[in-house]
């Protein structure tokens, strides 16, 4: 039997047993896995030495060497979320509804786990601890397929988790990762329909397009992020200038990161060039248009194509575009975006309502970064991904999108005539 199959059938087994633990007994593992990551930090960060050295060695650009590192701040905070989960409010079990219907019987509708959980996702071993707590917290059996690069990462921080979870008396096989790195490993995890009740892709276009294109088992695809700030002219210029800076800048390699700006042409010439110019500083490449290039703010700048556009650099670039107006920063991104997160800086509350109305992404700002776009940010101690389709769940997804409903009907005796 395969790595993967034998997985599966385990994780099947714990997801059973998971399921009707208590919340209590589950906010204890998440505890005893909260303390094995800082028991186990010096374990932790040697393996990830070891890719983050391998890494090194093939050029992997500096944004992504940034989303591979593990150091004891970032494990600290991976800890710090893994509490944060256990003091969360428990949705499984939480009723949605309930009333009696005409013939007597007494219907309620409940939260309850998906079952197994399986992820597949790239060079980003946080997501491990992430994946596993959030499953950890609502039930769920979890099987993880992360990333050649970060092999060795994920495989320390599963054995971590699994031990520590296993030990506090959750079943075994509730966390597992698939130590193969070879192609054929995901493909036969996407295949297995009736074994994993839903697939998380987490990664870049390619990864995700693979996915959704060859899963034959649900798929909640997270999206890529081309997120956009547009300037509108109604905005206050330091605060746009500082939103964009920290949008891009702040961390370049994750999907929240601002990737196009978009200004409005009757500010242009006096709102863009201090942008452009603090972005040079921090080694962003721009990739414009000929209105802004025509400014002669900076030097690191590169005539920006069609695909510009429509590009995820996940890096130190950002393409940018001077528009006529709100109509057209709005067609321009709607039709280009990924539907992840947009951002409008303006003082004119009309256009601040058409913004929010009329962009279609999973989340939509006004006078704040894009970089907000996060489970933990959002409140919910930590995320599992963030979606961009529309159906189950929406934009950051945390414990309730870990869960699926339940009727239960309570009757005394009644047949249908």
């Amino acid at each position: 039997m395969s790595e993967v199959m034998t997985l599966a059938l385990r994780a099947n087994e714990a997801a059973t047993s998971l399921g009707i633990t208590s919340t209590e007994q589950r906010n204890r593992a998440l505890l005893a896995m909260a303390h094995a990551l800082m028991q186990n930090q010096d374990e932790i960060v040697a393996a990830n030495a070891k890719d983050m050295d391998a890494a090194r060695a093939k050029g992997i650009a500096p944004a992504l060497l940034d989303r591979l590192e593990l150091n004891p701040a970032r494990l600290k905070s991976m800890s710090e979320a893994l509490k944060a989960l256990s003091l969360l409010s428990d949705p499984i079990g939480e009723m949605l509804e309930g009333h009696t219907l005409p013939n007597g019987i007494q219907l309620s509708k409940i939260r309850v786990p998906l079952g197994v959980v399986a992820m597949i996702y790239e060079a980003r071993p946080n997501v491990t601890a992430d994946a596993a707590g959030l499953c950890m917290k609502t039930g769920n059996a979890v099987i993880l397929r992360g990333g050649s690069l970060a092999v060795n990462s994920n495989l320390e921080l599963t054995r971590v988790l699994a031990n520590a979870a296993t030990r506090s008396g959750m079943p075994d096989g509730c966390i597992q990762s698939i130590e193969s790195t070879e192609r054929e490993a995901a493909e036969e995890l996407m295949g297995l329909h009736g074994y994993i009740d839903v697939l998380i892709p987490r990664g870049g276009a390619g990864l995700i397009k693979s996915v959704v294109e060859n899963a034959k088992v649900p798929v909640i695809e997270t999206g890529v992020g081309n997120c956009h700030v547009y300037i509108h002219k109604g905005a206050d210029p330091e605060m746009a200038r500082r939103i964009v800076v920290n949008a891009k800048v702040q961390r370049p390699g994750v999907c929240n990161a601002a990737e196009s700006l978009l200004v409005d042409e009757d500010i242009y010439e006096t709102v863009l060039p201090p942008i452009l110019k603090e972005l040079e500083e921090n080694s962003v490449t721009i990739h414009a248009d000929d209105a802004t290039r025509s400014l002669g703010a900076v030097m690191r700048i590169e005539a920006a194509t069609e695909e510009d556009w429509a590009t995820e650099y996940l890096a130190l670039e950002i393409s940018v575009k001077v528009v006529s107006g709100i109509d057209e920063a709005i067609v321009h991104i709607n039709k280009y975006g990924s539907n992840h997160s947009e951002a409008i800086v303006t003082d004119d509350y009309s256009a601040s309502r058409r913004f929010l109305s009329e962009i279609d992404s999973s989340a939509v700002y006004v006078n704040a970064s894009t970089r907000f776009s996060d489970g933990g940010e959002f409140g919910m101690g930590a995320e599992i991904g963030i979606s961009t389709q529309k159906l189950h769940a929406r934009g950051p997804m945390g414990l309730e999108a870990l869960t699926s409903t339940k009727f239960i009907l309570r009757g005394s005796g009644q047949i249908r005539e």
